[in-house]
């Protein structure tokens, strides 16, 4: 088996990612976000396998057009810095236009010297510090530094930094003094209602450009929807709002669409995961939908919402003003019935491109009215997870004509389902047929054993389309192993990534791997 890496607090890239979850295992990590895209937590994975986080101190070059020039990129991550480390990147601070410095060990003491380097910086346009200790103090530095007349800074991230009530009353300042600013990450900062409050301040300035904000984590409750609403009214500018895993409720959330009803404001993506939402929530929602044609992504998973909910949402949905491409329902107690009502949202919304139904009790029966509705030409979907939905190999016979006839669907996410070899066998047949399009087949946690591999071996001689196969977690050895390697080592096999975490072999099987990769190096597997 692959080593067990333990991953501190790298890359901002998921939906709902908290730095406190990458304090643990990555096998854990998957286990506690079970409900992000693929392509989110390959890109994860990939960066932790590559351990890329940790850069040298010489300049990252990224050429970002051919007629641009390069830009000059200060990232690193992870890493404990040293006085002589630090003396060698203030010089880089000073003149970069991408400065990161992520879980570095940062306290107050270096915002004196960050804030120094900032004010001769006029090329900066991002700063990442997530998850320092800079305190109140720290934070009040940092952005002292930042409110020179040169600066130019477009995204500003401070996840997790132990910024307080107590330091928001600089946020309007820098918002009102920097109308280049259009992205602002504060996740994951004990700033409760109060400092929402002084958030807000700023935002309602004229001069103040924000178009993405971000506040997962954040202790704010009923009381920060006014305020927020009031900023919603007021400015076209937002785009994206994040209030994920915040103990608003139905009355915050109902104050937050009024809000929305009454604005201008062509906001796109909406999060509101984990925020105490009921069922009487999706008729406000509902009319949201309706009314915002900008919105394209309306995150609302792990909220109570039910097969009631599902039913008040739909007419939102149909209606012609909305364009949502994303929907996100992942543990929002969703049955069969609900299942139905989503059904009729799929064959009439060509817009609808991901939807996410992990975590809720479809069984076979919803998973094989998804089915009927994939095969419908007016269904656009690209990307499905139904991952712990309580599916079986009953079901599997219809994904596999789904994923036969289906021109569309690019990603399928069925982990932790018993879906067993029998499952596996019949989505198989499916994968095999020469139009098969699909890219990403996640099966985790899926009763897979060494019987159920030869199957798998021989699609991935026969497929051209997939890219990447997710078999982590099922109970499969070096019989299993070994028949995908046969494939896998044939110049044929398309796969791109295999995922095998939580998968056991012995040093043999792991050395063939290895040198698998080495020959093939547009292969990676993931352990």
């Amino acid at each position: 088996m692959g080593p067990i890496r333990v991953i501190r607090g790298v890359l901002p890239i998921s939906r709902s990612l908290t730095w406190s979850y990458l304090q643990r295992p990555l096998c854990h990590v998957r286990d506690s976000l079970p409900y992000l895209p693929a392509y989110w937590l390959v890109q994860f994975i990939t960066a932790t396998a590559d351990n890329r986080w940790s850069l040298p101190p010489s300049p990252v070059w990224r050429i970002s057009g051919e007629t641009s020039p390069p830009a000059m990129n200060l990232d690193i991550q992870c890493e404990e810095l040293s006085d002589s480390r630090w003396t060698e990147l203030l010089p880089l601070i000073q003149q970069y236009e991408v400065v990161r410095l992520d879980d570095c060990g940062l306290t107050e003491v270096r915002c004196k010297d960050i804030s120094s380097a900032l004010r001769v910086n006029s090329s900066l346009t991002e700063l990442s510090l997530g998850t320092n200790e800079l305190g109140d103090g720290g934070v009040h530095l940092v952005l002292q530094g930042l409110q020179s007349p040169t600066c130019k800074i477009q995204k500003l991230s401070l996840q997790n930094c132990s910024l307080t009530e107590a330091g928001c009353g600089a946020l309007p300042g820098l918002l009102r003094s920097l109308p280049t600013l259009q992205e602002l990450h504060l996740s994951n900062n004990p700033l409760g209602d109060a400092g929402l409050q002084l958030l807000c301040e700023g935002l309602l300035d004229p001069k103040c450009q924000l178009e993405k904000l971000q506040l997962e984590y954040c202790n704010l409750t009923a009381a920060s929807c006014e305020p927020l609403a009031a900023v919603l009214r007021a400015t076209q500018k937002l785009k994206e709002l994040v209030l994920s895993n915040n103990d608003i409720g139905e009355a915050g959330i109902r104050t937050l669409c009024r809000g929305l009803a009454d604005s201008a404001c062509q906001l796109e993506t909406l999060k509101l995961e984990n925020c105490g939402l009921t069922a009487a929530n999706c008729k406000d929602l509902c009319g949201i939908l309706a009314a915002q044609a900008s919105l394209r992504e309306l995150d609302l998973g792990s909220n109570a919402l039910s097969d009631a909910g599902v039913t008040d949402l739909c007419p939102g949905l149909l209606s012609p003003g909305s364009q949502l491409r994303t929907l996100w329902l992942w543990e929002c107690e969703v049955t069969t019935s609900g299942c139905r009502d989503l059904c009729r949202v799929l064959r009439a919304k060509e817009t609808l491109k991901e939807l996410s139904l992990a975590g809720n009790h479809l069984g076979d029966e919803g998973a094989q009215l998804l089915c009927e509705s994939l095969l419908q030409p007016s269904c656009q979907l690209e990307m499905l997870w139904v991952k712990s939905c309580s599916l079986t190999a009953a079901c599997c016979p219809h994904f596999g004509t789904v994923l036969a006839r289906n021109k569309r669907l690019l990603e399928l996410q069925l982990s932790s389902n018993k879906l067993g070899d029998a499952g596996v066998q019949e989505l198989c047949r499916g994968l095999r047929q020469p139009g098969c399009v699909l890219r990403a087949l996640w099966l985790g946690d899926c009763d897979v054993s060494n019987s159920g591999c030869g199957g798998l071996a021989a699609l991935l001689l026969a497929n051209q389309s997939l890219r990447e196969l997710d078999l982590s977690n099922n109970c499969m050895g070096d019989p299993g192993v070994l028949q995908l390697l046969g494939s896998l080592e044939q110049p044929g096999c398309a796969l791109e990534q295999l995922v095998l975490y939580d998968i056991y072999w012995t040093e043999e099987v792991e050395d063939r791997l290895r040198a698998l990769e080495r020959s093939k190096p547009s292969l990676r597997v993931i352990s």
